[in-house]
């Protein structure tokens, strides 16, 4: 069965850091091109992050410096590493393959930034 199950997330204050989690099943991530989304309240989905099969990575403007993407492939595993977060961090984060194809999309996990 094809699923995404994404964990980690929580309120933090600004500033500090948060690892998220996304663990596959049914699919081998390695096999895609894969990305963490998020959506705030009010506002549409938006790709934050993005590892390529081959391993490069690429960011959205506001997060890089800040997110890092990676994936363990032995655990079929992606993660996100999140540090100095900001208010505007604020979103339910979502994992998917930035591909054609999308595994269904899992519930994501609510990261809350206080100011």
């Amino acid at each position: 069965q094809v699923r995404l199950v994404e964990s980690g997330g929580g309120l933090v204050q600004a500033g500090g850091s948060l690892r998220l989690s996304c663990a596959a099943s049914g699919f081998t991530i390695r096999a895609y091109n894969m990305a963490w989304y998020r959506q705030a309240s009010g506002k549409e989905r938006e790709l934050v992050a993005d590892i390529t099969r081959a391993g490069s990575t690429n960011y959205v403007g506001t997060v890089k410096g800040r997110f890092t993407i990676s994936r363990d492939s032995a655990g079929n595993v992606l993660y996100l590493h999140m540090n100095s977060l900001k208010p505007e961090d604020t979103a339910r984060y979502l994992c998917n393959t930035k591909d054609a194809w999308r595994a269904p999309w899992g519930q994501g996990t609510q990261v809350t930034v206080s100011p």
